[in-house]
């Protein structure tokens, strides 16, 4: 796949196109490596606000955009992702700081990525409740999700009561796709598994990674720049080509998903003992 210029490729036309997002009132500090804030935005709603200058690097914010972006594509339990403006006054007001080399640093202001928050979210269930989670067979989708853009962790999940009886899972933290800000490929079969491998034991062929798997398969270079064109060119330091090159590889590997699952398949790991020949 040739290079694209985004800067002046008419898919740039339609970043920011919607009401601009910006952040009106500092809550709380969250935990995670990347050390967002919860803030509130101009749209009433709560958000996980991770800045650029957070310990992991701005390109995991240009890595967890995308990844979120092509996810909720794919029809993945994702939260909403957006771009929010932070202002200085705001910044200075609250004193919002990132701890770095064990010292305080200044939050940064500007274009920073934005989480919808999930109120009364849980990390973990017990196993017993993980029969009860609705959407159960996304984990198996999002490993297909996970292997074709080399999620660098385990996967990570939060779970909301639907009801008394029923969960639903999301699907979080992005940023460790395509290496965080390393923007490289690494593949080892237990990278994006998640922890509790009991939830694969549905899958008993190909079949079980779809529709996912063929929306991975089939997707066009424009259907990934039409999400690359609307990060912030800060983000990334406005290095193009390192832009290109990622996009381009990621369009590149999305023929080997089939092998790379086949790797998980045959690992110790041996996640999928119900998998038919």
């Amino acid at each position: 796949m040739a290079d694209i210029d985004f800067k002046s490729s008419s898919l740039a036309a339609q970043a920011y196109l919607g009401r601009p997002l910006y952040a009106v009132q500092h809550v709380s500090r969250l935990k995670g490596g990347t050390q967002a804030h919860l803030m509130r935005a101009s749209d009433g709603e709560l958000y996980a606000i991770k800045f650029q200058n957070n310990p992991k690097s701005a390109r995991a914010l240009v890595s967890e955009f995308l990844a979120t972006r092509l996810a909720c594509w794919l029809g993945l339990p994702m939260p909403q992702v957006e771009v929010i403006e932070v202002s200085d006054w705001l910044v200075n007001r609250d004193l919002l700081r990132i701890v770095a080399e064990n010292r305080l640093t200044r939050c940064a202001s500007g274009r920073q990525l934005a989480l919808r928050y999930m109120r009364d979210a849980v990390v973990s269930l017990a196993r017993r409740s993980l029969r009860r989670v609705m959407n159960v067979e996304d984990f198996v989708r999002v490993l297909a999700f996970d292997k074709w853009t080399a999620n660098c962790d385990n996967r990570q999940a939060v779970f909301v009561k639907e009801n008394s009886h029923r969960y639903r899972v999301t699907f979080i933290d992005q940023h460790n796709c395509f290496n965080a800000g390393q923007w490289t490929f690494p593949d080892k079969p237990y990278f994006g598994t998640y922890n509790e491998s009991h939830v694969y034991a549905s899958v008993t062929g190909w079949k079980s990674f779809e529709p996912t798997l063929s929306l991975i398969e089939n997707m066009s270079p424009f259907d990934l720049w039409k999400f690359a064109t609307e990060i912030p060119p800060e983000w990334y330091e406005h290095d193009g080509g390192a832009l290109s090159r990622l996009v381009e590889c990621l369009y590149q590997r999305r023929l080997s998903v089939r092998d790379l699952l086949t790797k998980v398949r045959m690992s110790n790991l041996n996640p999928f003992p119900r998998w038919m020949n």
